[in-house]
Order: structure tokens, then C-alpha cells, then sequence
């Protein structure tokens, strides 16, 4: 049985580790989660190299990686530090290495800490399919074992830090023809390579699983934790660099980090982070320092976790299966996770509350909202719903109105309401909650108890809420949890439900906007709060709550669900945060790319700056802009090159007309 890769998976609980330490930084243990970036120069540019480097540890940046994809660059890792030390500047530096163990000997003399990817430090990547017999494959583990030894052994004698970094799709080939493309294969390819460290009695030993998309990263991610802790049971683990590689700019590539990178912090999983943004490495500083906070506090509340829940929150925490529900209205079932919009209280002006509500949601043409939620606080509010329902018809938004009441204006609402949101708390009556089930049931207006209470209650409150239904005759309810964090709380709520035989009871996510935090902690925090749930399987409707721009809410919602991979309704671009290997503008490249292509809903296009992280790691892009050289690029479509030194001027067209072969473009509307 393999050991399980959390702590607690209801309740914020670091994991275990040892301390390594990369220069005056510690990494691991009772440390803080440190930030980490990367420098997008010119390696062989000292000076300019030097002024990134400073910049990022003025920002914040903990410790600082640089590209060295030859001897060369290597080499002139010591010039750089000595630039540094002649500034005053002694942020811990990191060597990035891909397929030149020789770089990586070079560049332990002169750095804190070397980063190599097992998929391609000992390996060319051919991608041939072959079948490997057990001693074929003994063999080639010892080929690249050999190739290893001598960094392990010069890692130690130098006292530096070691990062194997195994990145989805850059895998070695006998790795991928016995695993496949999986979390698995990451996690055994980063395994081979812990034997020879081991072996060699060296322990100063980071891990990072990467991986475009975050479900795979995550699942990554726990399956080597429980890997390492089965391996060596009560021993305090190895530290974890974590991260959601090449996860575009923007707040798409906020979102789909913060869902990745949250998602394993709410596990306690993470002691070094690095935020992968296709923008000046600067920019990745606060987001990355924001997540880690954020975990820190979790971590430290000690919150009382919920009694055993009786069953697992998932079948299978190391895969992705969305939960099997009933329908209820128009969620669950076969239906796609639903996106509500919670606008508080009912408006005192119903009329006009309803033109702006349509004409906010107009300037959101790609997304549709697909249910609204008011709360009802007294009978005038109850009086002037109709009200508002008939204003939002007269502007051509028809949408189903679920009511938040407390139980006894809820059975006033029964018959206005598509759903009704009833909270079960300690405070409420049983008798009260079977009133509302009842009289829900004799009308077939579904319910949604809210189980509002401690993180701890969740599972009493769940039995409440299931007696309940059954006591009135109600089949068609949800739940939904306000219990301060959201992810263990959504979890207990699984997990109860299913040990108490209602598995396929849907769960809506709502998340509510703190007014007192800005708009980029506010971001993060409901990537997190509703993302990583999504990627748990759990949730039927995700719900926004607190924002005065109703558009802008749906917009996001929509955002979360793509970066959790749920409903895609926009393009996914795929695109490298930039590096001293970058052959072009990364930045600029991508957003002319994004110009001509971002109408072309479902298409995942990949823009990688050098063929590194190429035909490997941009894993399952349909298409892919990969530099190739100085002033040209290689085009993809999925693994294959079909296109090779493509002039970068264009580069662009050709990449429309191939989309255009494949018979995946549409024109833009207008």
C-alpha cells in the first residue's frame, strides 16, 4: 500500500523535511518557504547578468538560477559571482543544466547549488519507441548512473546543493516507453538518480516535478512524496522546489501557478518556489512571496482537523477523476462544472440593478455567467426578487436565481428560487433544517446546505444536513462548505459524503472576495480556494462572490477552470518564462502570437525560447513555436518538427498556415 503523500489532507500540515543548505540559505525543515528566480541574460553578458541577479534579490528573490548550456557559460559563472560579491550582492546562485554534464562539473566550482534534469543529462532525447527487457534497462540506468557519479561526488566535496529537476515531457526514452509521459515516469526517472546519491552517502538533495499542466504537476508532485516516504517511513523527506513550468504571463500564468503551487502548499508540500512567467523575472518575485505567505499562515493557524471522515476525499489522489455526481437542476451529472455569480444582498433598485448587471456581463462576449445567487435578509428583500428576475429578462439575461436565506425566510422563498442556499450550523435547529427540506421537496426547488462552522464541524455538519433530506423526502440537494479553508473543508465534505453512502451528492465552491485584500492577493487566493479542489475532482459549480464588476468575476472563474483543465473556452498558450538560452524576444513573441491566434478557443499553442524546452516540455501542445537558432524557429505539431530554421520574421504567418493545414483555424469574428 503505498504510504500517503500528506500529512493531513484535511488540515494544513507541513511536510517533514531535512534541511539543505544552498549558501547562507537553508532550505527545508521549519524554514520559511524561500523564493527563487531565474535571470533571462545572456549568461556570457556579465555585467548584464549581474544586474538582473541584483535586481531580483532587491526584490525579494532568495536564490537566483542561471543558464549554463555549455562550458562557456559555465565557466563564466565565476565572473558573474565575482561581479556579485564585488556589489555586495550574496544571493545564493543556482547552475541550470541540460544535456552537458560537463557544464554542470564546471559550474559546481563557482555556484551554491546545481540544478540537472535527469530526462536529459545523461540521455539524448530521440523519443524512439522501443521495448526495453529488464536487463536492457538495468543497463541504461547504470550508463547514466555512471555519467552522474562524478557531479554527486564533486557536489559533496564542495559542500553544494544538488536540484533534480524532472520536467514532464522532457523525459529519457527508456523512462517513456516504460512509463509514458506520466507523473510516474517523472517520478521514477528522479528516483534513479536519488539511488546514486544515496549511494554515494550525498544528501543535500531538492526535488522539483514540473509540468505545464498543473494537474499533472500536482499529481507529480504527491506521488513522490509518498514515494520517499515509503522509501525511508518517519524520516523527514527531502525539500521540494515547487512549481507549474512555462505558465504563460498575465493572470492566466498567475492562475494557473497559484493553482498548481497552492494546491501543493495546502498539502504542506513546498519549501522553495519559483513562479514561471513569460515576463521580466522581476514580476515573479511578489507573486511567488504572496503563495508563500499564504501558506505560511495556513500552516501556522495549526487549525483542529475535522474527526476521521469515515472514507477518502478521492479514489485516487495521484490521478485526476472528477466526482461522479447526481443532477441537481442544471449542475452535476454530465454536466460541465457551472459558473454562478454571487451578487449579495437583493438591489434596492431592481431595475436598474439588472441593466448594469446585463451590461457588465455584455462586455464578457466569450463566457457565459450560468446562475446568480442573492441573499435574501428580510421579506422586503424576498418582495422585490420577482422584481428583479422579470428586470434581468427584460435585458435578455434569463438566468436561474438560487436565494441564500437562513431557514425561516427560505420557505418563503421556495417557489422564486431555482435552488435555495440554507445554511446548517450549530446554531440552527434540526427541526428547521427538515422544515426546509420538506417544503423544497413538496415544491422540487433543490437545496444547497451550506455547512457553515469550524473546519472540524464539517463532518457533523454533513451528517445534519444528509439527515435532513432524507427525513423531508429531499433528493435533489448539494452542499457546499464555509468552514475558513476551503480546500480541507470541500475535502471533509467529500469525504463524509461518501463514507456516509452519498457519494454523488454535487459540491458548489464559492469562493468570497476579502475586501480588504488588493486584487492580485485576491487572484491567487481564488485560483487556490477553487482551483485546487477542481483538480482534486471535487466541485459541480463554482461560484465568485464580492465583486463589483460582474463580468470581470465570470471572466475569472472561467480563467480557473481552464488552468485546472475543466472547460476550456479560451486558447492555452504555453510559453517558456525566458532564459540566458532564449534565441528571441520571449515576451514580444508571444504576445504577437497571442494576437493573431487567441480567437482559436481549445487550441493549446506552445512558444518555447530554445529547442531545450522544446519538443519535450511543451508535452501536449498542439502546435509549437520553438526557437531554433539565432533569427530562426522550428514548428511543431505536437512532438513532431514539421517545419525546421524558419526565418523568426516569419515565423508567425508560417505558424497560421500550418494551423490552417491542420484545419484547426476559424476566422475571428469582425
Amino acid at each position: 500500500m503505498l504510504a500517503h503523500y500528506t500529512p493531513s489532507p484535511f488540515a494544513p500540515r507541513r511536510r517533514p523535511t531535512r534541511i539543505v543548505r544552498v549558501g547562507d540559505v537553508a532550505i527545508g525543515g521549519d524554514q520559511p518557504i524561500r523564493v527563487q528566480s531565474m535571470t533571462t541574460t545572456d549568461t556570457l553578458d556579465t555585467a548584464g547578468t549581474a544586474d538582473q541577479t541584483q535586481r531580483l534579490a532587491e526584490a525579494g528573490c532568495e536564490i537566483v538560477r542561471i543558464t549554463a548550456p555549455s562550458r562557456k557559460e559555465a565557466e563564466n559563472l565565476a565572473a558573474i559571482r565575482a561581479e556579485l560579491r564585488r556589489r555586495g550582492v550574496r544571493v545564493p546562485l543556482v547552475a541550470d543544466i541540460h544535456y552537458t554534464p560537463g557544464a554542470a562539473l564546471l559550474a559546481a566550482e563557482h555556484v551554491e547549488k546545481v540544478r540537472i534534469n535527469p530526462g536529459n543529462y545523461a540521455d539524448k532525447k530521440k523519443f524512439e519507441v522501443r521495448d526495453y527487457s529488464d536487463a536492457e534497462y538495468a543497463e541504461e540506468v547504470e550508463r547514466a548512473a555512471g555519467r552522474f557519479r562524478p557531479l554527486v561526488r564533486r557536489l559533496r566535496e564542495l559542500g553544494r546543493a544538488l536540484r533534480i529537476g524532472t520536467n514532464h515531457g522532457s523525459l529519457a526514452d527508456r523512462i517513456l516507453n516504460r512509463y509514458g509521459d506520466t507523473p510516474r515516469g517523472m517520478v521514477e526517472s528522479a528516483l534513479e538518480f536519488l539511488d546514486v546519491c544515496e549511494d554515494e552517502g550525498y544528501l543535500d538533495v531538492v526535488f522539483s516535478m514540473k509540468a505545464s499542466n498543473a494537474q499533472v504537476a500536482i499529481q507529480a508532485y504527491r506521488l513522490l512524496a509518498a514515494r520517499l516516504e515509503e522509501r525511508k517511513p518517519g524520516v523527514p523527506g527531502y525539500p521540494f522546489h515547487v512549481g507549474v513550468t512555462e505558465a504563460g504571463d498575465g493572470e492566466d500564468g498567475r492562475i494557473k501557478s497559484a493553482i498548481g503551487i497552492g494546491a501543493l502548499l495546502e498539502d504542506g508540500l513546498g519549501d522553495t518556489i519559483r513562479v514561471s512567467l513569460t515576463e521580466d523575472p522581476v514580476k515573479e518575485v511578489p507573486v511567488a512571496a504572496a503563495l508563500a505567505r499564504r501558506a505560511l499562515m495556513h500552516w501556522k493557524r495549526r487549525a483542529v482537523p475535522p474527526p476521521d471522515p469515515g472514507a477518502p476525499y478521492a479514489d485516487d489522489p495521484y490521478t485526476h477523476r472528477r466526482r461522479s455526481t447526481r443532477t441537481v437542476g442544471a449542475f452535476g451529472g454530465a454536466n460541465p462544472v457551472r459558473v454562478e455569480l454571487g451578487l449579495g444582498p437583493v438591489p434596492a433598485d431592481p431595475h436598474a440593478a439588472a441593466a448594469a448587471l446585463a451590461a457588465s456581463l455584455a462586455r464578457t462576449r466569450e463566457v457565459a455567467c450560468e446562475g446568480l445567487c442573492l441573499d435574501v435578509h428580510d421579506e422586503p428583500d424576498g418582495a422585490r426578487l420577482a422584481a428583479f428576475a422579470t428586470a434581468l429578462r427584460e435585458h435578455g439575461r434569463e438566468l436561474p436565481i438560487a436565494v441564500r436565506a437562513e431557514s425561516r425566510l427560505a420557505l418563503s422563498c421556495v417557489a422564486d428560487a431555482s435552488r435555495l442556499v440554507v445554511a446548517a450550523g450549530a446554531l440552527i435547529q434540526d427541526s428547521e433544517l427538515l422544515a426546509v427540506a420538506r417544503a423544497a421537496a413538496q415544491r422540487g426547488t433543490p437545496v444547497e446546505w451550506e455547512l457553515r462552522g469550524a473546519l472540524a464541524d464539517v463532518p457533523s455538519l454533513a451528517d445534519r444536513a444528509l439527515a435532513a433530506s432524507h427525513a423531508g423526502g429531499l433528493e435533489d440537494f448539494a452542499i457546499s462548505v464555509d468552514a475558513g479553508l476551503a480546500v480541507h473543508g470541500a475535502r471533509a465534505a467529500a469525504a463524509r459524503l461518501r463514507a456516509r453512502g452519498a457519494a454523488d451528492v454535487p459540491i458548489v465552491l464559492r469562493h468570497r472576495r476579502d475586501p480588504a485584500a488588493d486584487d492580485a492577493t485576491d487572484l491567487l487566493d481564488l485560483a487556490v480556494d477553487l482551483g485546487a479542489p477542481l483538480c482534486d475532482g471535487i466541485g459541480d459549480v463554482v461560484a465568485l462572490h464580492g465583486f463589483a464588476d460582474a463580468g470581470r468575476a465570470v471572466d475569472l472563474a472561467y480563467r480557473v477552470l481552464q488552468g485546472a483543465r475543466l472547460r476550456t473556452t479560451r486558447t492555452e498558450f504555453i510559453s517558456c518564462p525566458s532564459c540566458g538560452r532564449t534565441l528571441f524576444d520571449l515576451e514580444e513573441t508571444t504576445a504577437r502570437i497571442k494576437a493573431r491566434t487567441s480567437h482559436l478557443v481549445g487550441l493549446k499553442i506552445a512558444v518555447m525560447g530554445c529547442i531545450v524546452n522544446g519538443p519535450g516540455e511543451m508535452a501536449d501542445a498542439d502546435f509549437g513555436y520553438v526557437g531554433s537558432g539565432p533569427g530562426t524557429v522550428n514548428l511543431f505539431v505536437g512532438h513532431e518538427c514539421v517545419e525546421r530554421h524558419v526565418p523568426a520574421d516569419a515565423a508567425t504567418d508560417r505558424l497560421v498556415a500550418l494551423i490552417r493545414r491542420h484545419g484547426r483555424w476559424v476566422d475571428p469574428e469582425g
